[in-house]
Protein backbone atom coordinates (compact mmCIF):
# COMPACT_ATOMS: atom_id res chain seq x y z
CA UNK A 1 0.00 0.00 0.00
CA UNK A 2 1.19 3.76 -1.03
CA UNK A 3 -0.76 6.38 0.48
CA UNK A 4 -0.05 10.22 1.45
CA UNK A 5 -1.65 12.79 3.27
CA UNK A 6 -0.65 16.36 3.28
CA UNK A 7 -1.30 18.18 6.81
CA UNK A 8 -2.26 22.12 6.12
CA UNK A 9 -4.16 24.45 9.30
CA UNK A 10 -6.36 26.60 9.45
CA UNK A 11 -3.35 29.37 10.90
CA UNK A 12 -0.04 28.99 11.93
CA UNK A 13 0.30 27.13 15.46
CA UNK A 14 -2.67 25.17 15.38
CA UNK A 15 -1.06 21.83 16.37
CA UNK A 16 -0.55 20.07 12.64
CA UNK A 17 3.12 18.56 13.64
CA UNK A 18 1.31 16.95 16.79
CA UNK A 19 -1.82 15.92 14.43
CA UNK A 20 1.03 14.69 12.06
CA UNK A 21 2.97 12.46 14.59
CA UNK A 22 -0.24 10.84 15.68
CA UNK A 23 -1.53 10.31 12.00
CA UNK A 24 2.79 8.83 11.79
CA UNK A 25 2.12 6.84 15.00
CA UNK A 26 -1.20 4.84 14.19
CA UNK A 27 0.37 3.67 10.88
CA UNK A 28 3.19 2.83 12.60
CA UNK A 29 1.03 0.70 15.47
CA UNK A 30 -0.71 -1.05 12.58
CA UNK A 31 2.78 -2.21 10.78
CA UNK A 32 3.25 -0.05 8.34
CA UNK A 33 6.63 1.69 7.09
CA UNK A 34 5.79 5.31 7.54
CA UNK A 35 7.74 8.49 7.28
CA UNK A 36 7.00 12.19 7.98
CA UNK A 37 8.21 15.12 5.86
CA UNK A 38 8.49 19.29 6.27
CA UNK A 39 9.25 20.26 2.79
CA UNK A 40 9.95 23.77 4.51
CA UNK A 41 10.50 24.69 7.70
CA UNK A 42 11.07 28.10 8.91
CA UNK A 43 12.53 28.45 12.73
CA UNK A 44 15.36 25.91 13.74
CA UNK A 45 17.65 25.45 16.53
CA UNK A 46 21.44 23.94 16.88
CA UNK A 47 21.42 20.45 17.87
CA UNK A 48 24.16 18.69 18.10
CA UNK A 49 26.04 20.34 15.86
CA UNK A 50 23.24 21.11 13.24
CA UNK A 51 20.59 23.87 12.57
CA UNK A 52 17.33 21.82 13.09
CA UNK A 53 13.48 22.58 13.07
CA UNK A 54 11.80 21.38 16.06
CA UNK A 55 9.14 20.28 14.34
CA UNK A 56 11.55 17.90 11.79
CA UNK A 57 12.41 16.34 15.31
CA UNK A 58 9.13 15.23 16.26
CA UNK A 59 8.66 13.86 12.76
CA UNK A 60 11.48 12.05 12.85
CA UNK A 61 11.25 10.23 16.09
CA UNK A 62 7.59 9.43 15.18
CA UNK A 63 8.86 7.57 11.92
CA UNK A 64 9.88 3.75 11.55
CA UNK A 65 11.23 4.95 8.73
CA UNK A 66 15.44 6.28 8.86
CA UNK A 67 15.44 8.89 5.66
CA UNK A 68 18.00 11.35 5.12
CA UNK A 69 16.92 14.48 6.37
CA UNK A 70 17.57 16.64 2.83
CA UNK A 71 14.30 14.31 2.10
CA UNK A 72 12.78 14.98 5.04
CA UNK A 73 13.04 18.81 5.09
CA UNK A 74 14.29 20.04 1.85
CA UNK A 75 14.10 23.50 3.07
CA UNK A 76 14.95 24.96 6.65
CA UNK A 77 15.52 28.04 7.38
CA UNK A 78 16.87 30.05 10.68
CA UNK A 79 14.42 32.69 10.82
CA UNK A 80 11.24 31.64 12.44
CA UNK A 81 9.25 34.45 9.86
CA UNK A 82 7.14 33.37 6.33
CA UNK A 83 8.86 30.47 4.53
CA UNK A 84 9.25 33.07 1.30
CA UNK A 85 11.05 35.91 3.36
CA UNK A 86 13.01 33.35 5.13
CA UNK A 87 14.44 32.25 1.96
CA UNK A 88 15.04 35.50 0.39
CA UNK A 89 17.23 36.35 3.90
CA UNK A 90 19.49 33.61 2.41
CA UNK A 91 19.20 34.55 -1.07
CA UNK A 92 17.55 31.04 -1.32
CA UNK A 93 14.60 30.01 -4.02
CA UNK A 94 12.61 27.41 -3.12
CA UNK A 95 11.88 25.43 -5.61
CA UNK A 96 8.62 22.58 -6.09
CA UNK A 97 10.40 20.25 -8.25
CA UNK A 98 13.00 19.36 -5.61
CA UNK A 99 10.39 18.76 -3.07
CA UNK A 100 8.43 16.93 -5.43
CA UNK A 101 11.46 14.70 -6.00
CA UNK A 102 12.36 14.46 -2.26
CA UNK A 103 8.73 13.65 -1.89
CA UNK A 104 9.20 10.50 -4.21
CA UNK A 105 12.43 8.86 -2.71
CA UNK A 106 10.52 8.86 0.57
CA UNK A 107 7.25 7.26 -1.17
CA UNK A 108 10.00 4.89 -2.48
CA UNK A 109 11.27 4.19 0.70
CA UNK A 110 7.64 3.61 2.92
CA UNK A 111 4.64 2.61 2.33
CA UNK A 112 2.45 6.22 3.51
CA UNK A 113 4.33 9.32 3.90
CA UNK A 114 2.79 12.00 6.08
CA UNK A 115 3.81 14.94 4.54
CA UNK A 116 3.19 18.53 6.79
CA UNK A 117 2.97 21.86 5.69
CA UNK A 118 4.06 25.38 6.89
CA UNK A 119 1.16 27.84 8.35
CA UNK A 120 -1.67 28.23 6.48
CA UNK A 121 -2.52 26.98 2.59
CA UNK A 122 -2.37 30.08 1.39
CA UNK A 123 1.22 31.00 2.47
CA UNK A 124 3.66 32.11 0.20
CA UNK A 125 6.90 29.67 -0.88
CA UNK A 126 8.60 32.04 -3.80
CA UNK A 127 7.24 34.63 -5.61
CA UNK A 128 5.00 32.52 -7.39
CA UNK A 129 3.88 29.58 -5.23
CA UNK A 130 2.36 29.07 -2.46
CA UNK A 131 1.48 25.96 0.08
CA UNK A 132 -1.65 25.22 -2.13
CA UNK A 133 0.85 25.25 -5.38
CA UNK A 134 2.69 22.50 -3.38
CA UNK A 135 -0.04 20.30 -2.28
CA UNK A 136 -0.99 20.39 -6.29
CA UNK A 137 2.43 19.32 -7.54
CA UNK A 138 2.63 16.28 -4.80
CA UNK A 139 -1.05 15.77 -6.11
CA UNK A 140 -1.90 14.25 -2.75
CA UNK A 141 -5.39 14.46 -0.42
CA UNK A 142 -5.14 16.91 2.17
CA UNK A 143 -6.36 16.78 6.10
CA UNK A 144 -6.91 20.22 7.54
CA UNK A 145 -6.27 20.92 10.98
CA UNK A 146 -8.71 23.35 12.56
CA UNK A 147 -7.34 25.32 15.78
CA UNK A 148 -10.69 25.42 17.79
CA UNK A 149 -10.45 29.10 18.93
CA UNK A 150 -12.81 31.90 18.18
CA UNK A 151 -13.05 32.63 14.53
CA UNK A 152 -12.17 28.99 13.91
CA UNK A 153 -15.73 28.40 11.50
CA UNK A 154 -14.32 31.08 9.35
CA UNK A 155 -10.96 30.01 9.33
CA UNK A 156 -11.93 26.55 8.15
CA UNK A 157 -14.50 27.02 5.40
CA UNK A 158 -12.30 29.62 3.65
CA UNK A 159 -9.53 26.93 3.86
CA UNK A 160 -11.75 24.34 2.36
CA UNK A 161 -13.17 27.13 -0.14
CA UNK A 162 -9.77 28.08 -1.16
CA UNK A 163 -8.88 24.23 -1.69
CA UNK A 164 -11.58 24.00 -3.49
CA UNK A 165 -11.10 26.54 -6.08
CA UNK A 166 -7.96 24.80 -6.79
CA UNK A 167 -9.17 21.38 -7.18
CA UNK A 168 -7.79 19.87 -4.19
CA UNK A 169 -8.92 16.88 -2.27
CA UNK A 170 -10.21 17.36 1.48
CA UNK A 171 -9.40 13.70 2.97
CA UNK A 172 -11.11 15.08 6.28
CA UNK A 173 -10.28 17.52 9.06
CA UNK A 174 -9.03 17.86 12.79
CA UNK A 175 -10.34 19.81 15.95
CA UNK A 176 -7.74 20.17 17.54
CA UNK A 177 -8.89 22.28 20.70
CA UNK A 178 -6.47 25.34 21.70
CA UNK A 179 -8.04 26.43 25.06
CA UNK A 180 -9.52 24.53 27.55
CA UNK A 181 -11.76 27.22 28.39
CA UNK A 182 -12.76 28.30 24.92
CA UNK A 183 -16.77 29.25 25.14
CA UNK A 184 -19.16 26.80 23.42
CA UNK A 185 -16.23 24.61 21.63
CA UNK A 186 -18.19 21.78 21.07
CA UNK A 187 -20.94 23.98 19.37
CA UNK A 188 -18.29 25.14 16.93
CA UNK A 189 -17.56 21.66 16.32
CA UNK A 190 -21.07 20.68 15.30
CA UNK A 191 -21.04 23.62 13.27
CA UNK A 192 -18.53 22.92 11.44
CA UNK A 193 -19.62 19.29 11.08
CA UNK A 194 -22.90 20.22 9.39
CA UNK A 195 -21.29 23.06 7.07
CA UNK A 196 -17.94 20.98 6.12
CA UNK A 197 -20.27 18.14 5.68
CA UNK A 198 -18.14 15.21 7.38
CA UNK A 199 -17.38 15.01 11.42
CA UNK A 200 -13.83 15.14 11.96
CA UNK A 201 -11.59 12.57 11.77
CA UNK A 202 -10.51 12.94 15.47
CA UNK A 203 -10.70 15.68 18.01
CA UNK A 204 -7.26 16.22 20.12
CA UNK A 205 -5.84 19.07 22.95
CA UNK A 206 -3.33 20.97 21.92
CA UNK A 207 -1.60 19.89 24.74
CA UNK A 208 -2.20 16.48 25.10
Amino acid sequence: MKQAFFITGTDTGVGKTHVACKLIEQYVALGHKVVGMKPVAAGCDFVNGEWVNEDVLKLEAASNVSAPRALINPYCFNAAVAPHLAAEKTGTQIDLSLISQAFLQLQSMADIVIVEGAGGLLVPLNQQHNIADCIAILNIPVILVVGIKLGCINHALLTIEAMKARQLILHGWVANYLSADMPVAAENVATLTRLIGQPPLAEYSFDA
